[in-house]
């Protein structure tokens, strides 16, 4: 009973995006990333977007992309911010991005 109750409630979209840029790109990735950051929260179904950058290496990143459900993310992949995004950081990767999806267990502030 417990179970099948959280499982109805989960309806939301998280993906965790790790990322490493190349040291000399880091500027440059910050600026494409923070005009998609722009673009992304304006979608319909977007309930969260934050960019962050690691204290102690200021090469690694996190994107965390919160989605109304599973559906609504994946229609944000093909929006055209995103595809020009992806299209222009490639350059940057120091290794290839890590994108982790969760369901999310609790609501969002």
């Amino acid at each position: 009973m417990g179970s099948k109750k959280i499982e109805e409630k989960i309806k939301m979209s998280v993906t965790i995006v790790h990322i490493k840029v190349k040291e000399k790109y880091i500027n440059d990735f910050i600026n494409a990333t923070l005009k998609n950051q722009e673009a992304s929260i304006k979608e319909h179904g977007n309930k969260r977007f934050d960019f962050l950058q690691a204290h102690d290496d200021p090469a690694k990143f996190i994107l965390y992309e919160a989605y109304e459900n599973e559906k609504v993310a994946a229609e944000h992949k093909k929006t055209l911010h995103y595809v020009n995004w992806r299209a222009e950081v490639e350059q940057y990767m120091a290794e290839p991005r890590v994108g982790i999806t969760y369901n999310a267990l609790s609501k969002l502030r």
